[in-house]
């Protein structure tokens, strides 16, 4: 499973995935940041990648008007705000156990919520 983080979360999250093994790529580093969240999941999606976001509400109307307009997607995991944005390492930590537990990825227009334990 490769994931692409949104802009909202840091970068740094990014750079420890990678050195678990996970396929990781950040908005920072793609040089995306400040652009739409439309402009982010059409470019997770030809990156063939599932979308990292604190963002919910724009991204489950997004994946509405994706599925609508025909348009599939790698998928989108939700990071609760219940999970403080400096905590890298344990976000990281969970996204990495979330991705052992999904390793053909999410289907088209799946949205998830990474779990918190």
């Amino acid at each position: 499973m490769k994931f692409y983080l949104d802009e909202d979360l840091s970068p740094k999250m990014a750079t420890i995935l990678r050195k678990s093994g996970i396929d990781t790529l950040s908005a920072h580093e793609a040089g995306m940041c400040e652009v739409s969240d439309q402009k982010q999941l059409e470019f997770a999606t030809g990156e063939k990648r599932c979308l990292v976001t604190r963002d919910k509400d724009d991204f489950i109307r997004l994946t509405v008007q994706f599925f609508n307009d025909q348009r599939p997607h790698w998928g989108v995991l939700i990071v609760p705000y219940t999970l403080l944005g400096d905590q890298f390492s344990r976000i990281a930590s969970l996204i990495k156990k979330f991705a052992s537990h999904h390793r053909k990825g999410l289907s088209s227009y799946s949205i998830a919520f990474l779990p918190v334990k």
